[in-house]
């Protein structure tokens, strides 16, 4: 079971890790959404507390993020229509067991960075819908 949550601690999470590994968005909507670019994870099962404090925005037609509405802390990121969910790999409570595996949507990067990790480096989504 891995448990996160945002920086005041008004969202609290928890769930199954299904990979062990994160993907790096770097795509505009992640870029603005982050401060930088978003890395995540795909979470099921996940339950969440504090209700009060999580808030959804429909970032494009074809889905949603959801953030602390107090701390303003990047949790969520879910496509209508189905079950899947990406966390912020931020979020989650250490130790995480998490390791990048790759990045996505690299076409659209800042041009302020540059990628030299080694990792497999996708210009659209191709190896994963997780953002």
């Amino acid at each position: 079971m891995t448990h996160g949550g945002c920086l005041c601690g008004g969202v609290r999470f928890s769930g199954h890790t299904a990979e062990a590994t994160a993907l790096a968005c770097h795509c505009s909507q992640c870029r603005r959404w982050s401060g930088h670019f978003g890395a995540s994870f795909r979470m099921t099962g996940l339950q969440i507390e504090g209700d009060a404090h999580l808030r959804w925005f429909a970032s494009s037609p074809e889905a949603e993020r959801g953030f602390c509405a107090t701390c303003g802390s990047s949790l969520f990121w879910r496509p209508f229509g189905r079950e899947a969910v990406a966390v912020s790999a931020g979020a989650i409570d250490a130790p995480t067991g998490l390791r990048l595996s790759g990045h996505i949507h690299t076409a659209d990067k800042g041009d302020y960075y540059e990628i030299a990790d080694g990792l497999p480096q996708f210009a659209g989504d191709d190896e994963d819908e997780t953002e």
